[in-house]
Parts: structure tokens; C-alpha cells; sequence
């Protein structure tokens, strides 16, 4: 089969009409799954919000019920380290 300038150049214009088809096909799957991200995203919000009042309300009707704060844990002093080598004299 001899190379037929016709038949390429169709060929072109079919595989250029395939590609803006092909473009188009993707550009709207991409906005569905934008669109389908933000209601997703909206809801989840609303959810979050909803609970988060809950918690509110519930922590407001209950005061006692704080956590207790742990003791502060004394830290060791330069000086007492000292005298722990002095009486152990492992230096």
C-alpha cells in the first residue's frame, strides 16, 4: 500500500478530533470529581460542627466532670546531682 497523502491527512484529523473528544471526556470527569470532593467535604463539615456542638452542650450541663491536672514532677537540681556523685565516687 503506496503512502496516500490523503488517508494521512485524515488519519491526522481523526486522531486530532479523538484527542479534543478524549480532552473533553476528561475535563468533565475531573469537575464531577471536584464537585463530588467539595459536597463530600461539606458534609463532613456539618457532621463535624454538629458533633462538636453536642460536645458543648453536653460539657456545659456537666462541670465536674474536668480532667484533673497532673502533679507537676520536680526536676532534679545541679546540686543534687553533685551530691549523688559524691557519695557514690564513680567518676
Amino acid at each position: 500500500m503506496a503512502n496516500n497523502p490523503k488517508t494521512a491527512t485524515a488519519d491526522a484529523q481523526f486522531k486530532k478530533s479523538q484527542r479534543e473528544q478524549d480532552g473533553k471526556k476528561a475535563m468533565a470527569e475531573y469537575e464531577a470529581n471536584g464537585l463530588a470532593m467539595r459536597a463530600k467535604t461539606a458534609k463532613l463539615r456539618e457532621l463535624r460542627l454538629a458533633r462538636d456542638a453536642e460536645a458543648a452542650v453536653a460539657a456545659a450541663a456537666n462541670p465536674a466532670k474536668k480532667p484533673a491536672k497532673k502533679a507537676a514532677k520536680a526536676k532534679p537540681t545541679i546540686s543534687a546531682y553533685h551530691k549523688d556523685q559524691e557519695g557514690s565516687r564513680n567518676r
